[in-house]
C-alpha cells in the first residue's frame, strides 16, 4: 500500500465502529486502537483506516480494501450487508478494470462507497 493512512469524518462514531469491526473482519482488519475520539482500524499494530465523529461527514468517498482472496471479498461483503450495509456491487469479476478484478462493492451507513477487491486469478482446481 502507498498510502500510510487515511482518516474521514462520520455522523455516529460507534455505529460506525460496529459496522468497520464487523465487515472488516473478513479482510483481517481489525479496531487497533482508538485516541481522541477516532477509531483506527488496520492489521499487525497499524491502524491506516482512522475516522472519528464529526457535525459534518465528508462527502460520500470511494475506499477499496486490498483482499487476499475471492473469498475474502464474498465474506467481506456478507458482512457488510449483515452489518446494515446497502449493496452497491455484489462480489464478481469486473473486467472492465482488468481481467482478474474480483470486487464487491457496499454504502457504509455514511454513504460511502466502500469496497473490497482481489486482484489474483481464481484458483484453479
Amino acid at each position: 500500500m502507498f498510502i500510510d493512512h487515511i482518516g474521514f469524518a462520520v455522523a455516529d462514531a460507534a455505529r460506525s465502529k460496529a459496522f468497520y469491526q464487523q465487515c472488516l473482519a473478513p479482510l483481517g482488519l481489525q479496531l487497533i486502537t482508538e485516541f481522541d475520539g477516532w477509531a483506527g482500524f488496520g492489521r499487525d499494530h497499524k491502524a491506516e483506516l482512522w475516522f472519528g465523529e464529526d457535525e459534518r461527514a465528508q462527502l460520500p468517498m470511494h475506499i477499496a480494501f486490498l483482499a487476499e482472496d475471492r473469498a475474502s471479498v464474498e465474506r467481506f461483503y456478507q458482512a457488510g450487508i449483515a452489518a446494515g450495509a446497502r449493496d452497491n456491487g455484489a462480489p464478481g469479476l469486473r473486467t472492465i478494470y482488468h481481467p482478474n478484478y474480483y470486487g464487491a462493492f457496499l454504502i457504509d451507513p455514511d454513504g460511502h462507497n466502500i469496497e473490497a477487491v482481489c486482484h489474483k486469478p481464481a484458483p484453479r482446481g
